[in-house]
């Protein structure tokens, strides 16, 4: 149905059909807009009017439901169409660090349509490799196995599961891959994941370190990702850093908390710059 949809409307008439069914469902999900909305007056307090968080989650709403039906539709489009609509901010630290051989670390965090930002990235030549949860969900399941047969390139992008053991991890960085993770997470899932406590929206949080260990001992190049969903199904991808001088291998606990405040520091400039983008506290 969404490809009938593009094909009589263009991309540009199905985006303003997800913003009309975003809108609906902003209106129908009173539980969901009163929890994003409780979100919004965490990270700005009083300072944002009531008025201005009916819009910022307006758009969250809008902004969701478009990013979902890019992401199901990707595998019927062509690759120039796909390509046309991601662009990279500061690609030349990207390829600086593919450049020196040792791998590229992206730290990420829960915000913002990394599933279409991986495939992308595959898309261009990049070598990619994830860490994600064991679980996936059944629809994400069924589109990655289009996305299989519609691009060989998927098919070379590595999945690592974030309760395995890391041999893998220290595979793809030396194999000179793009590495992603989130590293703001809730809680602990596994008892011999690393953490470090960082200052985030005012408050104490602990994130993982285990991966931007292993990216300090490969000598990897540590980059910060966002991805930020732009008018007619358009992504760009910004790229801040390096967080830590490239190469430098040492791992002392005054490095890491260094490198963890920066990644928290960014990630809250990011959250006040785009409200409508949070998925996750």
């Amino acid at each position: 149905m969404l490809w009938v949809l593009a094909k009589l409307l263009t991309l540009d008439g199905l985006y303003r059909c997800g913003r009309f069914f975003g809108t609906l469902e902003w209106c129908i999900h009173y539980k969901r807009r009163r929890v994003f909305a409780r979100c919004l007056v965490h990270i700005f307090g009083a300072e944002l009017t009531a008025a201005s968080r009916r819009r910022q989650t307006l758009a969250h709403f809008r902004l969701s439901r478009c990013d979902k039906i890019f992401y199901l539709i990707m595998d019927l489009l062509p690759r120039d169409t796909v390509l046309a609509r991601f662009h990279i901010d500061n690609r030349e630290l990207l390829e600086r660090g593919v450049a020196r051989g040792k791998g590229v670390y992206i730290t990420l965090s829960h915000h913002g349509a990394h599933h279409i930002t991986g495939l992308c990235l595959a898309l261009l030549g990049y070598r990619v490799a994830g860490v994600r949860d064991r679980k996936e969900g059944s629809i994400r399941r069924f589109i990655q196995e289009k996305y299989d047969r519609k691009y060989p390139e998927f098919r070379k992008i590595r999945f690592i599961f974030s309760d395995a053991y890391p041999r893998d991890i220290y595979r793809c960085l030396n194999e000179n891959y793009v590495l992603g993770s989130a590293l703001d997470v809730h809680r602990s899932r596994e008892a011999h994941q690393k953490t470090a406590t960082v200052t985030v929206f005012g408050e104490e949080r602990k994130f993982l370190t285990g991966t931007v260990q292993i990216a300090l001992r490969c000598g990897a190049t540590i980059l910060q990702g966002f991805v930020i969903s732009e008018p007619g199904f358009h992504y760009r991808f910004q790229l801040l850093g390096p967080l830590v001088e490239p190469g430098r291998s040492d791992e002392t606990p005054h490095v890491l908390v260094d490198v963890m405040q920066a990644y928290a520091e960014n990630v809250e400039a990011y959250a006040q710059r785009h409200p409508a983008h949070i998925t996750r506290m």
